[in-house]
């Protein structure tokens, strides 16, 4: 990741200017108002501390706030400061006020997801429909905004992609929403101007200052280790007029945590805050430090140890002898509510328990969440042997149409090809059939080439990606006991392992028939953009409408664009039907991306390009196999290779006016 530039002179004066301001600011508030000022300080929890609100699992713990409960499945606390602070006053400016805090977040398991510590305003103390064992305890779900004033600095341990977390170690700008406005990663900037990391769920004491400028609407955040004197330089700043919006007449002040299944202890051990001055300093000494148990020394006797051996022992042996009851009296009654019945056995032995997928997913956790669709959600996993897997979880109506619908999968699980994404096992509960896939680290290919992608994928790897998948949609249509037509071939459903090699997946579309056999009419399905015209008609799929799918992927691989534009001219919406337009004026190389112009041989390319319009042949039969598409992306001698390959291919090539079209209508 790359780390913030280092300070400058420049730097330094905003941030002295910044001090001035709110300094002055804070002076003239306490003059203009004539209210009493809000200032206090806990260099530990004790006596006095007895005062604040604690709400839910908080408590004052020996001398420090705990904000969660370990005994509790799921958890959340939350701690404030009894008295409201007046941030909008009527016909006087937007209060000002200095905070600084010491916290630590310490996980019992160091593998277990995070979930971190915010600091808040907020019109009430207890927000309506926040869930309790997620979004720190304030919010209700990721994508409704709260409907009270609230404003959060969030200290954030975990990566959730679909809060857009910049990575499992950050501070954010929280307004209304859990997806904060802001964000940076946690540390500070030293003396030479350099940047420090501070990783905040180790346990170590963390001290955080927070500034915040009503008169005109900025905030300052910083986080350092004790032992490092205040940096000079803010973590980061965040200044907007919005800010505003998400402020009461007068607000409670306080701390938010939040955990679900792992142990993790949030902590508060210190706090000052003042709306009329900086922040009382804080008394660092003698605090509590909280260290993972594995690094506590132990001190006991001979004896002790030895009691505890005998103990363990014996603890063992009643727990194994639990589990073969349980392991015999599942044999004859199955799993309870998800019983396994003798249709599911007959298809595919290795199931994996729903226990086993709900703790390799950290309880279907929305943080391991990879995608979702009209056809399932997808998760991460690690198994308990560390093999990391997707699991996919999909729901059927009735009893019978998950029978119908393991029938095929199972059948699908037994395919074996390098250029395929395994199948390892499936598990289901009720009529939800969850399947285990291997994991691919490199997620989908369309993410490597569209949206502006960080790192844009060479044409080598693109090349390489398309003989991988290639050669692995033959396999489906000719090299198993039976043909698999896929019906959903796109950049998308194309995933990238740890080597960057292309794997098709996601079979749940997919039907088997017989070599010979004439395929079923059915609905239609799949992607619109990649449906063969026929299919509009005759809604059977063969391997040539394959075929077509796949020559739009080597299209919009080749030309770096989705096969269906609406940001463009109206003659180039439909890709295919650019590339073929190019083509009949004798120059189709100028459909290649350009991002990627001087990385290919223009003779591949033109050759890569001629194939994609010949996979898309409007008429079918005139498509070629996979066979002919493997031997040309391989470069074999094309004279040893099927006649029919580049007759048709130069046939293709010709514009027909009369040729249906594209895309369905539907």
């Amino acid at each position: 990741m790359d780390q913030p530039s280092p300070i400058n002179s420049f730097s330094d004066m905003a941030t002295s200017r910044f001090r001035f301001r709110f300094l002055f600011l804070l002076q003239l508030q306490l003059l203009l108002s004539p209210t009493l000022s809000l200032d206090f300080i806990f260099n530990s929890f004790t006596g006095a501390a007895t005062n604040l609100t604690l709400i839910n699992d908080a408590r004052v713990d020996a001398t420090v706030i705990r904000m969660t409960n370990d005994s509790n499945q799921y958890s959340f606390g939350r701690a404030f400061y009894p008295t409201k602070i007046p941030m909008k006053p009527p016909r006087k400016p937007i209060s000002s006020f200095s905070t600084s805090f010491i916290f630590s977040i310490l996980p019992q398991i160091a593998t277990s997801p995070g979930f971190g510590l915010a600091f808040l305003l907020c019109n009430t103390t207890s927000p309506p429909g926040a869930l309790a064992s997620q979004y720190f305890g304030l919010f209700n779900n990721a994508t409704t905004p709260t409907q009270f004033p609230l404003f959060a600095v969030e200290f954030d341990t975990g990566q959730n992609p679909e809060f857009n977390d910049i990575n499992d170690n950050h501070i954010g700008i929280d307004l209304n929403n859990v997806e904060s406005v802001n964000s940076t990663s946690a540390g500070y900037f030293n003396s030479t101007g350099g940047f420090v990391s501070v990783r905040m769920r180790t346990g170590q004491n963390v001290r955080a200052w927070i500034e915040f400028d009503g008169g005109n609407l900025e905030v300052n955040v910083t986080v350092a280790p004790i032992g490092v004197s205040r940096p000079s330089r803010p973590t980061f700043s965040y200044r907007n007029p919005e800010i505003a919006n998400y402020l009461s007449s007068d607000m409670y002040v306080g701390f938010s945590a939040s955990k679900t299944n792992w142990i993790e202890a949030q902590r508060v051990l210190a706090w000052s805050f003042s709306d009329s001055g900086v922040a009382r300093e804080l008394n660092t000494t003698n605090l509590p430090v909280f260290l993972p148990a594995s690094s506590s020394s132990s001190s006991l006797s001979d004896g002790a140890v030895g009691g505890i051996v005998v103990g363990c022992f014996v603890f063992l042996a009643v727990l194994a002898t639990g589990v073969y009851l349980w392991w015999w009296k599942s044999r004859g009654k199955g799993y309870g509510e998800d019983e396994v019945e003798d249709w599911e056995l007959e298809y595919w032995p290795h199931r994996f328990t729903y226990e086993e997928l709900s703790v390799a997913t950290g309880e279907f956790r929305k943080d391991h969440l990879l995608g979702s669709g009209g056809f399932g959600r997808v998760y991460k996993g690690t198994l308990l042997n560390q093999t990391e897997v997707a699991v996919k979880c999909v729901s059927h109506d009735s009893k019978q149409g998950l029978r119908e619908f393991m029938a095929e999968i199972a059948s699908m699980g037994r395919l074996q090809h390098k250029n395929l994404v395994q199948m390892r096992g499936w598990c289901r509960k009720g009529n939800e059939l969850m399947l285990v896939y291997d994991y691919m680290p490199n997620g989908s290919l369309n993410k490597w080439i569209f949206d502006q992608p960080e790192k844009l994928l060479r044409w080598e790897y693109r090349r390489r990606v398309l003989v991988d998948v290639a050669e692995g949609l033959n396999y489906l249509h000719h090299g198993w006991d039976q043909v698999v037509i896929h019906r959903d071939i796109k950049s998308s459903n194309i995933l990238l392992d740890a080597d960057m090699r292309g794997r098709l997946g996601d079979f749940g579309l997919a039907k088997l028939y017989q070599h010979g056999e004439v395929p079923n009419t059915t609905r239609v399905v799949g992607t619109l953009g990649y449906l063969a015209p026929e299919i509009a008609n005759v809604a059977a799929p063969t391997s040539a409408s394959d075929v077509y799918s796949f020559g739009v992927v080597l299209l919009e691989v080749a030309c770096g664009r989705r096969p269906l534009e609406t940001s463009v001219p109206e003659e180039e919406v439909v890709l295919v039907d650019m590339v073929r337009e190019l083509y009949a004026r004798g120059s189709v190389i100028e459909a290649a991306d350009s991002r990627i112009q001087g990385e290919y041989d223009v003779g591949d390319m033109e050759m890569v390009l001629k194939l994609g319009l010949a996979c898309c042949h409007p008429e079918p039969h005139r498509r070629p196999t996979m066979k002919e598409v493997v031997a040309l992306l391989l470069g074999e001698d094309l004279a040893e290779a099927p006649g029919k390959v580049l007759s048709e291919l130069a046939r293709s090539e010709e514009p027909e006016e009369e040729a249906a079209p594209l895309q369905p209508s539907t």
